[in-house]
């Protein structure tokens, strides 16, 4: 106390009150949640619309799903906590996916789709437990969100789990969708990738070199005692993915995968799918109980080749374009041919083609999309990108639209 009354005399202190004000601590929660990307969430606003399975289909291949996430593998001494599901485009992965989801919502799983930030974040919401140990490697490590995903899974997942007990009747769940799609964005430092010419100097790589080191993180994470958690992977058989699925060394990790094929009658799925959406626009347009009739059906269903995407994007034109009543639409669906018969997408991309060239402007409308995928178009012709990440709406819009209403084409 004398340090504030140097040299001070005669002075009588009956109460002192004395008030410290400093910057406060960031809460290193509230830092995790900047890095996370919500969309990726099962349930975030950005996937209200998010495709799922239609009722009464694909149930086979999601009951298959579930029971390998609950119940425990015939063999004990495998422990493998890791399935492929696997299709081409348009078989529904993404729908199968996120129904998978939604079941494990209902029965009070630990489920949540996204990858390290976005997984500890969850976690920590999940399991209140995890909150402190994950916000500590937060303070203990203020750049670890410029680290490599392993430094990220080691630092904010795994030695976390390991200071706490998880205690579940079942094993939760991690399901991730779009992996094929996904590009990681990272810097490395020197410590981390001696290649690097100098600490925190970012190395351009491929992407499948980024859905490897992916992969092998969640392998990694899998086989660590800590990880309670079984992980279901969605993707396209691309070349990365299949490789790594079927490395010798690592299939032992891996439950036998499971590939959309016809095994599940994807067809009988189709006509209930087509029949029901059908149904509904009949009910909406006061069409006959006949329409359209079991020949157009087994055409649609012919045409899409076993691929779920063709009926939905059919579907979709049918029932939201203001261009036609919904027999002048089919027709045109019908109208419709391919150049060639051997692709099993031949139909959808003349469909698409179709649509395109429909447009009041198909060139405006060629425009908006590419600039709506994070590109711009230049006097030239030709397209350049400009970002990463999806552009504001905003922007889109003053940079094409001439006139009101271009964006309806």
């Amino acid at each position: 106390m004398s340090s504030f009354f140097t040299d001070a005399r005669d002075v009588s202190v009956n109460e002192l009150k004395v008030i410290n004000v400093s910057p406060s601590v960031g809460d290193p929660l509230s830092d995790l949640a900047s890095h996370i990307a919500p969309g990726a969430l099962h349930d975030s606003a950005e996937r209200c619309d998010a495709p799922k399975c239609h009722p009464e289909t694909r149930v086979a291949v999601q009951d298959e799903i579930y029971s390998w996430i609950v119940h425990r593998d015939p063999d004990p001494a495998q422990k493998v906590k890791i399935q492929w599901v696997t299709g081409p485009a348009g078989t529904g992965k993404s729908a199968i996916m996120g129904s998978v989801a939604e079941t494990c919502k209902q029965e009070d799983r630990r489920r949540k789709t996204a990858f390290i930030p976005t997984l500890a974040y969850q976690l920590a919401e999940h399991l209140p437990a995890l909150k402190d140990p994950v916000a500590q490697a937060i303070r203990d490590k203020p750049l670890l969100f410029t680290k490599n995903l392993r430094v990220q899974m080691e630092a904010l997942i795994l030695t976390p789990l390991r200071q706490v007990t998880v205690e579940s009747k079942v094993p939760g769940v991690v399901l991730i969708d779009g992996v094929d799609e996904c590009e990681a964005e990272q810097f490395f430092d020197s410590h981390v990738s001696p290649v690097s010419p100098r600490a925190g100097e970012s190395i351009e790589r491929t992407k499948d070199q980024d859905q490897l080191e992916i992969l092998e993180v969640l392998r990694e994470a899998a086989l660590d005692p800590a990880f309670p958690f079984r992980i279901v992977i969605a993707s396209r058989p691309e070349r990365v993915f299949r490789e790594f699925f079927n490395i010798e060394s690592h299939k032992s990790s891996f439950a036998p995968p499971l590939v959309l094929d016809e095994k599940y009658n994807p067809n009988a799925d189709i006509i209930l799918f087509l029949q029901a959406k059908f149904s509904e626009i009949r009910r909406r347009y006061n069409l006959s109980p006949s329409w359209p009739s079991q020949e157009i059906l087994a055409i649609l269903l012919d045409q899409a080749s076993g691929q779920f995407i063709y009926p939905a994007t059919v579907i979709r034109y049918i029932a939201t374009s203001r261009h036609g009543s919904p027999q002048t639409l089919l027709d045109q669906v019908l109208k419709v041919k391919p150049s060639s018969g051997t692709n099993p997408f031949s139909h959808l991309d003349a469909f698409y083609t179709h649509i395109l060239q429909s447009a009041p402007d198909p060139i405006l409308a060629v425009k908006w999309l590419w600039t709506i995928r994070g590109r711009t178009p230049l006097l030239s012709g030709g397209y350049y990108e400009i970002t990463t990440e999806d552009p504001v709406a905003f922007i889109v819009n003053r940079l094409l639209q001439t006139d009101n209403g271009d964006a309806d084409y």
